[in-house]
């Protein structure tokens, strides 16, 4: 993991710039924090976002955008100017990433589509001969999609090795706790039953994601899925496992509060 990419670094960024915006979204960007350290500083093989053989990356819950525009600042792709944009008019840097910012391959938002996405980008590579990986993550909320259930089955057939999912499994969504909307616990049956090769990890662990990632045979065999058990809302204490916190925006002193307590863990 490179230095200049730490779970802080991102938190701290989405929180000052979920402030300065007036924008909620926090507790979305705040629960997958840490697998975005790890995609970004170690495990995406993207020596620049123009490389035609990059790894591609998507985003499928677009919401949470404001913890890759933070990663992508940190890599040095957005300037800081760039980055103090968000959700000013005229921004390349939405509520949801758009393709025509430099490092964003898709625009993603419409939520269940961003593995569809990814299964034919995954295809792609492989008609090309590309050694490329796909990697897309998606929150639990949208595996109650059928879409996303049309792209996993696609997946198993066709054996995409190249293709990782990784699933921000915090529990919620915008209305209530998912077990309360559609219930799909235990989460990893649900995909092992359509061939895919099935991790569970702690997300909020970066090295042991890392470590599960780097073992994955994405030259043969099925396509891979991550399931990747957080807490939503992860680092402040009074935004974790809320509801409120999928759309709310913060008060001058819940803004000092978040950035004492995410300093005080660093």
């Amino acid at each position: 993991m490179k230095d200049n990419i730490t779970p802080y670094k991102i938190r701290r960024i989405i929180l000052e710039q979920a402030k300065r915006a007036n924008v909620g979204h926090i507790g979305s960007a705040l629960s997958i924090a840490d697998i975005i350290t790890a995609l970004y500083g170690n495990v995406l093989s993207i020596p620049d976002p123009d490389d035609p053989d990059r790894d591609r990356f998507i985003l499928s819950k677009g919401h949470a955008a404001m913890a890759v525009y933070a990663a992508l600042f940190l890599k040095g792709w957005l300037t800081e100017d760039d980055l103090n944009t968000f959700c000013t008019d005229g921004t390349l840097l939405g509520v949801h990433p758009e393709h025509m910012l430099r490092g964003v391959d898709f625009s993603t938002g419409s939520l269940g589509h961003g593995l569809s996405i990814g299964t034919g980008a995954a295809l792609a590579a492989r008609l090309q001969r590309s050694s490329r990986r796909v990697f897309v993550l998606v929150s639990d909320a949208e595996c109650n999609e059928g879409s996303l259930w049309e792209a996993v089955m696609f997946a198993g057939h066709h054996r995409l090795s190249n293709l990782i999912a990784i699933i921000d499994l915090n529990g919620q969504q915008a209305f209530g706790y998912t077990e309360q909307v559609i219930d799909l616990s235990p989460m990893a049956e649900h995909w092992r039953v359509f061939g895919w090769d099935v991790h569970e990890v702690d997300g909020h662990k970066v090295e042991e994601m890392n470590s599960v990632i780097a073992g994955l045979d994405t030259l043969s065999g099925p396509p891979h899925v991550v399931v990747a058990h957080t807490i939503f809302g992860k680092g402040v204490s009074y935004m974790e496992k809320e509801i409120k916190w999928h759309y709310s925006p913060m008060s001058d002193a819940e803004y000092q509060q978040a950035l004492n307590e995410i300093e005080a863990a660093r």
